[in-house]
């Protein structure tokens, strides 16, 4: 199949399968090896370049993206950075000026972030940095090479070829439409969905999976949207988890302020709402959180629509209430959240995947607590809701001895499995002190 889009300022065209990742491409098909294979996975940084499209330049992992996610956009790889007189962008001069790189391996992903970063405006340079690893530099000549760079001019002008729809033979690939999703789905229901690919990806590199029958969703504009109906936010499923937390940073603090840690702005700016929900993971960071919002769960199958608590949708280990040909089409939750807290247990503060992942959303009124809605990743098969610690909450004081009280009952409502992350007992004393930890926490605020 063939792919059109800018590389480097150039219309290319890209033949290959449509599970080739653009890192590969990029090095096998065009020989541009500064963009390095590192982890292959989306936890390193070193294969990062610029995508810029209708919504702005954005720094992702090329090791994860596919070409057909990359058909009528701009790329642009470290050989491209400069301008075409062989001049560096001020993000390279300043790498150099303050010593940014040693080995240099990591260096063009690292540059590519912070060309990024510059290109948006933005000078919260450790957040940019978060989904790259430097082993050898350190990050203190980098950060002030970032800083060095803040405001100075730069060119990068060339603007991605518009493709208004698909050729004929990508449209079963490249959906415009929810609709034609639907459709598309309802007729092979054995197609792989692919919305970001952080997930699906790995299943690529890392499994060497055959996908015969991909369908590719980020052309479906009609699911990127962000809607306040009254009282509710109605997300639909290709929301990145970079635009909710932009969204939601006046409205939901505690969700905007988790989701920063989610991944990193490489990883966020490409994973959806709709994938981190559809993959059922145990251990995913957003679900405890909407779960503990109370968000309803929006489903589609041909023109037939459903919907459900999200609770309800994670049944067992990686098996959801999802029939064939079925798709996750949007989520809905309160409009604003201010009891809910969040709290994310992991080795690493930045890109790591939680132990335990914990979300309160506790209401009290007048010293006692009237309503309480607990939810926990990594504690279970599924994401899950603590009820017996619920049930130890509501009606009582809003008082210590409550919360250890509940605390307790967190041991009926659990039995976590010790795997490589976290051993049981430490799953659960630590989900323990996360209820604690927010109480201490939230009456800290009042003093």
């Amino acid at each position: 199949m063939e792919f059109v889009f800018r590389l480097n300022g150039e219309v290319q065209s890209a033949s290959a399968a449509p599970t080739v990742t653009l890192l590969d491409w990029l090095r096998e098909a065009r020989g541009l090896t500064g963009t390095k294979e590192g982890c292959n996975e989306g936890d390193c940084g070193a294969c990062t370049v610029m995508i810029r499209d209708e919504a702005g330049a954005r720094a992702v992992n090329a090791c994860l993206l596919m070409l057909p996610q990359v058909a009528g956009k701009s790329v642009t790889t470290v050989e491209g950075l400069g301008d075409p007189a062989g001049e560096l962008h001020p993000v390279q001069e300043a790498m150099v000026t303050h010593h940014g790189a040693q080995c240099g391996f990591c260096t063009p992903g690292i540059v590519m972030a912070l060309a990024t970063g510059h290109a948006n405006g933005r000078t919260d340079h450790e957040v940019v940095l978060a989904g790259n690893l430097c082993r050898c530099t350190g990050y203190a000549p980098i950060l002030r090479a970032a800083k060095a760079a803040e405001g100075v001019a730069a060119d990068l002008a060339d603007l991605p070829e518009p493709l208004a729809a698909p050729r004929a033979d990508l449209a079963p690939l490249l959906p415009e439409s929810a609709d034609a999703l639907a459709e598309l789905y309802a007729a092979e229901p054995e197609a792989t969905l692919i919305a970001g690919g952080t997930d699906v990806g790995l299943w690529v590199t890392k499994e060497l999976r055959d996908l015969p029958r991909p369908i590719f969703l980020h052309r479906c504009a009609d699911l990127r949207d962000i809607t306040q109906q009254g009282e509710t936010l109605r997300l639909g499923a290709m929301v990145t988890v970079e635009a909710l937390r932009v969204h939601v940073k006046d409205s939901h603090p505690a969700l905007h302020a988790m989701l920063t840690r989610f991944a990193s702005d490489q990883i966020r700016q490409m994973a959806t709402v709709g994938g981190n929900i559809a993959n059922g993971s145990p251990i995913g960071d957003l679900p405890p959180a909407l779960i503990a919002l109370g968000a309803t769960l929006h489903l589609r199958h041909g023109a037939a629509r459903r919907e459900m608590p999200l609770e309800d949708f994670f049944i067992d280990y990686r098996e959801q209430d999802r029939r064939k040909g079925e798709f996750v089409e949007a989520v809905t939750l309160p409009a604003s959240a201010p009891d809910l807290a969040c709290e994310k247990l992991s080795k690493r503060r930045d890109q790591d995947i939680s132990a335990v992942m914990a979300a309160f959303n506790i209401t009290e009124a007048k010293g006692k607590i009237t309503a309480a809605r607990l939810a926990f990743g990594g504690m279970a098969g599924t994401p899950k809701r603590a009820t017996k610690a619920e049930a130890a909450l509501i009606g009582q004081p809003w008082s210590e001895t409550t919360i250890r009280r509940a605390m307790i009952a967190l041991k009926g409502d659990f039995t976590p499995l010790s795997d490589m992350r976290a051993s049981a007992a430490y799953r659960m004393q630590g989900a323990q002190n996360l209820l604690l930890r927010h109480f201490v926490t939230r009456e800290e605020a009042k003093a």
